[in-house]
């Protein structure tokens, strides 16, 4: 890991269980809260998003999926960051379980790729790319 401190480290790992678990628990103000007011999503769910209001767009969707049963599990694991300053370049391997109707699956195993910025004092993510290993179907969003 370059520069940074160790409460920078921390709190940009924070930064990625924060986003997965309010995804998993549909909640949609802490999804939104995760990315500066100009950052940009892009995954093979959604395709590419800009901007807060896409953002709760696409959280809305996920919280709608939750409220009806589904429930979403978003594992990370070997998160790092390269920190410099203000920003920071941050990755995760990333494992997605769903469950519906008593059923469980999951996603292909992938990876975050984010760019992220320190505002006021917390670390929001200002683009977050996803990779899986191969395409997949995501009925609902």
């Amino acid at each position: 890991m370059a520069g940074g401190s160790l409460e920078d480290r921390l709190a940009i790992s924070d930064l990625f269980v924060r986003y997965t678990t309010a995804l998993d628990r549909g909640d949609v103000a802490t999804v939104v809260d995760c990315f500066t007011a100009d950052a940009m999503l892009e995954s093979p769910v959604i395709g590419v998003i800009i901007g807060r209001d896409a953002i709760r767009t696409f959280a809305e969707r996920f919280a709608a999926q939750v409220a009806g049963g589904t429930q979403f599990r978003h594992m990370i694991t070997n998160i790092v960051a390269e920190v410099e300053g203000d920003r920071a370049l941050a990755s995760a391997y990333l494992l997605v379980l769903i469950t519906q109707d008593g059923k469980s699956r999951p996603l292909p195993p992938g990876r975050y790729e984010c760019e992220v910025v320190k505002q006021g004092g917390a670390w929001r993510f200002s683009r977050r790319t996803v990779f899986h290993d191969h395409d997949y179907v995501l009925e609902g969003l």
